[in-house]
């Protein structure tokens, strides 16, 4: 290897076989939509009350409402119907995350989220978020504590990645913390 590549990012990384690696985020998004039908499915027992949410997390996801009527069996077949559609882009992915996170806070649950789906929307996300977010991580590299994952070149700010995505999507204000640093 030459002396400069071994600073070149991604150049000591183990070989892995990253053949399945693609820019379609079906699948990531049908997860997502089946994530916030278990999500419903917990919180909400008011059928009123749960199409509200079932209608606002898709609306807010860019899923549109006409699709579904917002039962959790609803949000389940629109889910395979995504799988099964046409390709869907990060943009859309992180839309649905970020509804997917207002819909945890108002009903009060913890959303689960594959941490490769995280590190991906977090990272999507950093690069159109409001002026002075970037401002925050820029320079620095943004570790996730729980998830493994992390972007950037420079001195660690680190969080959880849950906390990492809520102030990337401006859900929260506390930015990620210097490494070694009390929260």
């Amino acid at each position: 290897m030459a002396d400069f590549a071994q600073h070149l990012p991604l150049s000591q990384r183990a070989g892995v076989d990253e053949s399945n690696v693609s820019s379609d985020r079906r699948a990531a998004v049908a997860d997502v939509v089946v994530e916030a039908a278990r999500i419903l499915g917990i919180a909400t027992h008011d059928d009123a009350a749960h199409q509200a949410r079932a209608r606002r997390f898709l609306d807010e996801a860019g899923l549109g409402t006409g699709a579904t009527g917002g039962s959790a069996t609803d949000l389940r077949h629109l889910a395979e119907t995504l799988r099964t559609g046409r390709r869907r882009r990060i943009g859309m992915l992180v839309n649905a995350v970020r509804a997917l996170l207002v819909l945890a806070d108002t009903v009060g649950v913890a959303p689960h989220l594959d941490p490769a789906v995280s590190g991906a929307v977090a990272l999507a996300a950093e690069g159109k978020a409001a002026f002075a977010r970037r401002a925050v991580l820029r320079g620095h590299t943004v570790r996730a504590t729980d998830e493994g994952w992390g972007f950037g070149y420079g001195p660690v700010l680190q969080g959880t990645g849950r906390s990492i995505l809520r102030f990337i999507l401006e859900l929260e204000d506390t930015p990620p913390q210097p490494l070694n640093s009390p929260r």
